[in-house]
């Protein structure tokens, strides 16, 4: 997973890799794909705590704090602030990798930029995130049985 904290993944993309995730998984253990095994056994038989795709985002999270952490002429931080000047061009903007962010709490991305300026909080935070993200995994994969 080289360089995963700069992609920007969509829904669809998190589903193929946890999909990935989960052949691997069974190529592993040697389990044909008609053998009628949940995803859920599987990942329990393993002990698997943290799903890929929720590492993918903590190493975005991660990555992020380090970004803002950097000085305000950094730019990095000014594309992932949006502090670009000049005329956007007409369309649908494609998804950038902020919007991930933004779109996961958006009411609060300034203060969650502002927050990653205290490395210790950052991190308490990014926990925190990791936490809720592998609940929805859970309960996703819950709902599916």
């Amino acid at each position: 997973m080289y360089g995963v904290e700069t992609w920007t993944i969509k829904a669809r993309e998190r589903q193929r890799i946890d999909a990935f995730e989960m052949w691997c998984w069974r190529r592993m253990l040697r389990i044909p794909w008609t053998a009628k095994r949940t995803n859920v056994s599987i990942l329990a038989q393993l002990g698997v705590r943290v799903r890929l795709s929720s590492i993918c985002y903590q190493r975005l999270l991660s990555y992020f704090g380090h970004i803002m952490r950097r000085g305000n002429d950094s730019l990095e931080k000014i594309i992932v602030t949006g502090n670009t000047e000049g005329k956007r061009p007409r369309g649908r903007s494609p998804t950038r990798w902020a919007d991930r962010l933004k779109k996961s709490d958006s009411d609060r991305f300034y203060q969650i930029a502002k927050m990653a300026s205290n490395r210790s909080r950052w991190r308490q935070f990014t926990n925190a995130k990791l936490r809720s993200h592998q609940d929805h995994d859970s309960s996703v994969m819950k709902e599916r049985l």
